[in-house]
């Protein structure tokens, strides 16, 4: 055995308590799914957080199989979302794509599909319109989805992606959404890094509980400068501003007990050894969020 696994393996003996621990697919894209699915057995990583287009790459069936036979649970799939298309071919598609979506986390297991909601269409400058059109494709796609054992949602973005990835920003404007369904269908994504600047987000947080719709708790640390794009801007946790157990403590306030799922977006854990960075966010979830 070579001395990087030799690493991962003692790491795995001494990182600590991983039972909620889930790790985000992005997080070590760089890994394939089989490098994945045996690192996370090789460190006792129980859960994963998959992306759809990666999980199209290898094999939909072939994905499922894999991480059944790992014995390893899927906590999410990522992503479904981008509603906000005014053209009605174009929304049209997008549903279509939901449901594939749909029907793709219930083959994988889980029981929770994140949405991206989407952004402003190309020259239109009317939120309201777009949160509406969203509402709409909830509708439709509530139904189908928890006919198939799979919930929908909705993830907050941070304010600095309404206008091109998603119009909902806060919790508040998510749980308006998402209260008009049944909970059962649509509830909300609670992520650190989109939240953490908002002094009414532990007050929605309790809302979200109490009518049972924390769906996902996912992990990310906010860090500056942030990188040109900004979409790869998520901190590696312990390495930036937010108080992780915070947060978690407000989400178990709020009577969530499921799986905590890091997902980061960072160049500079991409270029490293892949089995390394997830040794090391399991190690730095135990520090800072275990």
């Amino acid at each position: 055995m070579n001395s990087r696994v030799s690493t991962v393996g003692d790491l795995s003996r001494s990182i600590g308590d991983l039972s909620r621990f889930s790790i985000n697919q992005m997080t070590v894209k760089q890994l394939s799914l089989p490098e994945l699915v045996g690192a996370c057995v090789e460190l006792g990583v129980p859960g994963v957080g998959l992306w759809r287009e990666p999980v199209q790459s290898y094999g939909l069936e072939a994905s499922a199989k894999l991480v059944r036979d790992a014995g390893l649970a899927v906590t999410t799939l990522c992503r479904g979302g981008f509603f906000t298309a005014i053209d009605p071919e174009e929304r049209a598609k997008a549903l279509d794509d939901n449901r594939r979506a749909v029907d793709e986390a219930a083959t994988l297991g889980t029981d929770t599909l994140v949405l991206v909601s989407g952004g402003l269409p190309a020259g239109s400058k009317d939120l309201h319109g777009a949160r509406e059109r969203i509402a709409d494709a909830l509708a439709e796609l509530g139904p189908y989805a928890a006919a198939r054992g799979v919930r929908l949602a909705i993830e907050p973005l941070h304010p600095m992606y309404a206008s091109d990835r998603c119009v909902v920003s806060t919790l508040a404007q998510a749980l308006d959404l998402a209260e008009r369904f049944p909970a059962d269908q649509v509830g909300v994504t609670v992520d650190t890094y989109h939240i953490w600047w908002d002094d009414t987000a532990p007050a929605q947080i309790a809302r979200a509980g109490a009518g049972g719709r924390i769906h996902t708790f996912q992990l990310a640390d906010w860090t500056t400068p942030l990188p040109e794009g900004v979409l790869t801007g998520r901190g590696q946790i312990g390495d930036g501003a937010i108080d992780m157990r915070e947060w978690k403590g407000y989400v178990e306030a709020a009577g969530y007990t499921g799986p905590i799922e890091v997902e980061l977006f960072n160049d500079g854990l991409w270029a490293r050894d892949g089995r390394e960075v997830l040794a090391e966010t399991a190690a730095r979830f135990v520090e800072h969020a275990a």
